[in-house]
């Protein structure tokens, strides 16, 4: 599983995806969980970050899903329109 920080904003998103994809090839399951439950203060950088993991996991061949998503986060992904491609489960 990978776990997102508690801050996501456009001053760390870069370093957030570096941590984020080094640690991607340890993923063994066939679905990546990212887990969201730390998450307490972003911007839309983090949906930009979520969907370049999203990105990179499906190149692995394997299933992203996102887990304890804040409602706030599921909201600016559905404002953005992006909703269906960052599947939640709680």
């Amino acid at each position: 599983m990978l776990v997102l920080p508690e801050v996501i904003t456009q001053a760390n998103a870069v370093a957030c995806l570096a941590a984020l994809s080094k640690d991607l090839p340890g993923q063994a399951a066939a679905e990546v969980l990212v887990d969201a439950a730390r998450l307490s203060r972003f911007d839309s950088s983090a949906l930009a970050l979520l969907l370049e993991v999203r990105r990179n996991v499906l190149k692995m061949g394997k299933i992203f899903v996102l887990k304890d998503a804040p409602q706030r986060l599921q909201d600016l992904a559905a404002l953005y329109g992006i909703a269906e491609l960052l599947p939640s489960k709680a």
